[in-house]
């Protein structure tokens, strides 16, 4: 998984990353969100969810206190992250400012 995720990370297009836990209920709200913001974005952005519980090595790297974090990624770079939910029009936002 963790050459798969540098590969993924250093697209040269936005990439969010959506760490979660199956567990979580916030993490259940911002999973229609996400696919309702992919819908929007098309092929402007990669979502790639990462479990916590079955990552734990890629979470403690990114040092992934709560869920949910998201963590938006270009080429490597880490642009953008923040825990909790967002809304839809506020996710799109912040991956279009960072395209």
């Amino acid at each position: 998984m963790k050459s798969k995720f540098s590969e993924i990370i250093n697209d040269v297009k936005p990439v969010l990353v959506d760490f979660y836990a199956d567990w979580c209920g916030p993490c259940k709200t911002l999973a229609p969100i996400l696919k309702d913001a992919k819908a929007t974005l098309g092929e402007e952005v990669k979502i790639v969810k990462i479990d916590v519980d079955k990552n734990q090595e890629l979470t403690g790297k990114y040092q992934v206190r709560g869920v949910p974090t998201m963590i938006l990624f270009k080429q490597g770079q880490q642009l953008w992250r923040q825990s909790g939910v967002l809304p839809k029009d506020e996710i799109v936002k912040i991956v279009r400012s960072h395209s």
